[in-house]
């Protein structure tokens, strides 16, 4: 037992020993552990103690990293600014005052934003900063009063001088100084480019800029532009000036004139109406830049800008010298009231002597009138393009309109050129009123000599009329006539042609007989109140007349507009120092000693115009018809046509045949082309070209005029449309005429021809009228070759052509060549005989002849678009010029 216990305590020691000397180990590595960590913590103390100064190099390195990088970024914006404001601003928009001028934009360039103050961006060089104003917007300024003064005035005179002299207009409302806010503007005053409105006149001010708006928008954009600043870079002109209205304080707005201030805000942007505005409350918009002036500067909305200084005195007062003196070279026009008499005094003179009216003012400020009679007679109007041709015109119109009433006066108007400055004077779709003189205008004619040629033909049908009167009264001058014959029409006529050497162009029948007509209504209808006023602004215009020197002579009265040549003597060279706006008035031939300068009133604009035409109209006789508008570039309808207005199916029969219409005659009448169709040889229609839808007007219009002479079931209309093209206008005939029409394609054409044949040859076969209208017979050439029952399909046809008339079957139909209708007809031998009448469409004159056409060579024609030459050879002696009427839907 004592064994077991000293086993025990002895294994017990030997633990206890080893537990001693295990933890005297681990005290031993943990004190080495300890010193190591010891260590450590002096190190990392040591480097923690160096960490703060590395970190703030890094830190400053890359700090500096970074301005250099902003800086660089910072150069390069402010460079791109400044090269953006150069082109935003150009020279006097933005150059400093020391170096500034004038700098005027082209005329399609806008002037651009205008420069008042300087951004500084740290460590560059200071950038212009801008203000959007012309075409671009208005401004309104705040703050201190000096400050805003100062952008006023850099504003406008940076604006005067970026536009051309006179297309900016300012206007300055200033109640509190009475414009002394624009003093240094004043020199404009006389040129007509700065006026006041005193106190109280704010909302007319308004009133006047809102109605400027409304007609910029309806008579110089019309819908074809947005603004005129899109105008200008589409067609190179600015046909308005800017309007700036600078409105320097007031009274409280009323509610009409906050109304009308709210519109030009919006509105007056795109028709060059801009505000300079202080105290006076503007609403916000994109289109107002609002700029609040401090004692040390502004802000353009949130962007700091350092204020250019005002601009020197003497700069803006010699700056508006000049501009008022380049404007004041060429005044602007008078008011064209001036030439009219009083509202009282209207249509009280008598023309049985001859026409007087003022055209103008002289030198001294007295009327200059213009005389038409036994002498002078005639006149002869002519200066380059822009110089106030049509302008002219109208002052005279006006001028004799408003004196002489429409009994004692008649107009007959021709404008060769394209435009439409003459549809005014007749009834129109936005104006219904019309000038009660006016008898006749002819507008777009340019390609339609023929219409001129028509004009000259009708006065000579009135000259030969007026002159058979006198010989029945026994007198010689028109004074004489209306004394004998009171009860008598006999108004004194003055025809007017623009561009009349269009008219004289070409060696052809045209320019022949159009020369004939000329010389002998200006040596003959002098007497008989017949008067020519000739208008050109083309040299040669002028020098076509030369050749006949007995025409030239009749034309004593000359008028010459600035830098007009071969109007005057030779030797007289007084319309070459004319200012805008005025004319040589010369009664003696040209000659130096019959010289009058006249200023000539601004007339030609819609407004002016409008006012004396509507006072003239509501003036009229109450049996005055409006005038007879043609226009060359309108195409006609047959619904309109008086000719088929006037159509009637008869109570019995058709004594005469009935008559087809073609297209409208370029005449003065508006008479139609008229195709009889009776039970004659030959009384059938081919229409030649390839012109579809010309061609199928012109079937359109004849097989409608037709029907409306019929009774319903009483005729037969056959339609055959051989080309896909026509299908849709020869679909509609069909449908129109209902139950009187039957429908043939190519495949049945050939039924139509033999069943209309042998109907023909049937005994007594006189029945009702049948009118084969025939869309591209020559398509169906193939098909009608062949042979159907005895005879061919073309066959079939020349005996209907042949023998049909005479048995009230009618054949009209279109080819689409000369040359495949001679083959239809039988070969280059065939004889055309029952062809009666033609249309020739884009079929030259030389394949119309001889055949076709008397003489040889055939007809001087020319094709041009709808526009075709229609010959009957019943009736005509030449060829007709024809407009086809329009489509029927």
């Amino acid at each position: 037992m004592a064994d077991r216990r000293n086993q025990l305590v002895t294994r017990v020691r030997e633990l206890l020993a080893e537990a001693l000397g295990a933890s005297r180990e681990r005290s031993a590595t943990a004190q080495v552990t300890l010193a190591a960590a010891r260590e450590r913590a002096v190190r990392v103390r040591r480097a923690a103690a160096g960490v703060p100064e590395r970190v703030g190099a890094e830190r400053d390195r890359r700090l500096a990293e970074i301005d250099s990088r902003h800086g660089a970024r910072l150069a390069v914006l402010a460079r791109e600014a400044a090269e953006a404001a150069a082109r935003e601003a150009p020279g006097a928009g933005s150059a400093d005052w020391p170096d500034w001028r004038p700098t005027p934009a082209g005329r399609a360039e806008p002037p651009g934003a205008t420069r008042i103050g300087t951004v500084r961006l740290a460590g560059t060089e200071p950038v212009p900063a801008l203000v959007p104003l012309l075409d671009a917007g208005h401004v309104r300024l705040d703050g201190d009063a000096d400050g805003c003064a100062a952008v006023v005035a850099a504003l406008l005179l940076r604006s005067l001088g970026r536009a051309a002299p006179g297309s900016v207009r300012l206007v300055g409302y200033d109640p509190d100084r009475l414009g002394g806010g624009l003093a240094g503007f004043a020199p404009l005053g006389p040129a007509g480019l700065l006026t006041f409105v005193g106190p109280g006149g704010l909302g007319r001010l308004l009133d006047d800029l809102v109605e400027q708006i409304r007609r910029i928008n309806e008579t110089v954009l019309a819908g074809e532009h947005a603004s005129l600043r899109d105008l200008a870079a589409a067609t190179g002109r600015r046909p308005e000036p800017w309007r700036v209205a600078v409105l320097l304080g007031g009274d409280e707005l009323s509610r009409h004139e906050r109304g009308q201030l709210d519109r030009v805000v919006r509105a007056g942007v795109a028709c060059g109406v801009h505000l300079i505005v202080r105290g006076v409350p503007v609403p916000d918009g994109p289109a107002v830049t609002r700029v609040t002036v401090t004692a040390d500067g502004a802000r353009i909305d949130s962007l700091a800008v350092r204020l250019d200084p005002p601009p020197p005195a003497a700069l803006v007062t010699e700056t508006c010298r000049d501009i008022a003196s380049v404007v004041s070279a060429g005044p602007a026009p008078t008011p064209f009231t001036d030439l009219l008499p009083p509202a009282d005094q209207m249509w009280r003179e008598d023309s049985a002597s001859g026409l007087t009216a003022p055209i103008g003012e002289g030198p001294q400020g007295r009327p200059v009138l213009l005389t038409l009679g036994d002498y002078p007679p005639h006149a002869l109007i002519g200066g380059p393009s822009g110089t106030g041709k049509t302008n002219l015109i109208f002052a005279w119109i006006g001028a004799l309109a408003a004196r002489y009433s429409p009994t004692e006066l008649e107009f007959y108007l021709l404008d060769f050129k394209e435009g439409v400055s003459f549809a005014r004077f007749a009834k129109g779709r936005r104006d219904p009123s019309w000038l009660p003189h006016m008898r006749l205008v002819g507008i777009n004619v340019n390609t339609d000599r023929e219409f001129g040629l028509a004009l000259l033909r009708f006065l000579a049908e009135e000259l030969r009329r007026r002159a058979d009167a006198a010989k029945k009264h026994e007198v010689t001058k028109l004074a004489e006539l209306r004394a004998v014959d009171p009860t008598g029409h006999w108004p004194r006529i003055v025809a007017v042609v623009d561009e009349f050497q269009m008219l004289l162009a070409g060696r052809d029948a045209v320019a022949r007989d159009a020369a004939d007509l000329l010389e002998d209504l200006a040596r003959r209808g002098r007497s008989q109140g017949i008067h020519l006023v000739l208008a050109s602004q083309d040299v040669r215009g002028i020098e076509a007349l030369w050749g006949r020197p007995a025409l030239v002579a009749q034309f004593t009265l000359r008028i010459a507009l600035p830098k007009a040549l071969r109007i005057l003597a030779e030797r007289n060279d007084a319309a070459q120092s004319l200012p805008k706006f005025h004319a040589v008035v010369n009664a003696e031939s040209g000659l130096t000693e019959g010289n009058q300068v006249a200023r000539i009133p601004s007339a030609s604009d819609w407004e002016t115009w409008s006012d004396l035409q509507h006072r003239l109209w509501r003036m009229r006789p109450a049996d005055a018809s409006p005038a007879r508008l043609f226009d060359g570039d309108a195409v006609p309808r047959l619904a309109d046509a008086p000719d088929f207005r006037a159509l009637r199916a008869p109570e019995v029969g058709t004594p005469r045949g009935p008559v087809a219409l073609l297209g409208e005659i370029i005449d003065v009448q508006a008479r139609s082309a008229v195709l009889r169709l009776p039970r004659a040889p030959g009384r059938n229609l081919a229409v030649l070209g390839t012109r579809v839808d010309e061609a199928c007007a012109v079937l359109d219009a004849a097989a409608r005029s037709l029907a409306r002479q019929h009774r319903p079931g009483s005729a037969r209309f056959s339609i055959a449309c051989l080309d896909p093209d026509a299908d849709p206008a020869a679909r509609a005939l069909y449908e129109d005429l209902a139950d009187d029409a039957a429908w043939y394609d190519e495949e049945t054409v050939a039924e139509l021809m033999a069943e209309t044949a042998e109907t023909l040859g049937a005994p007594g076969a006189t029945g009702a009228p049948h009118y084969l209208l025939l869309f591209a017979v020559d398509a169906a050439a193939g098909t009608l070759a062949a042979r159907t029952g005895r005879a061919t399909g073309l066959e079939n046809l020349r005996r209907i052509l042949h023998d049909g008339p005479e048995r009230r079957t009618h054949v009209l139909a279109w080819w689409r060549g000369v040359a495949r209708m001679r083959a239809d007809l039988g070969g280059t031998g065939a004889r055309t005989d029952q062809i009666g009448a033609w249309v020739a469409l884009d079929t030259h004159g030389g394949e119309l002849g001889p055949s076709l056409y008397p003489g040889s060579g055939g007809p001087d024609w020319y094709p041009r678009p709808w526009r075709g030459l229609f010959f009957d050879r019943a009736v005509h002696r030449t060829g007709q010029t024809i407009i086809p009427y329009g489509p029927a839907r």
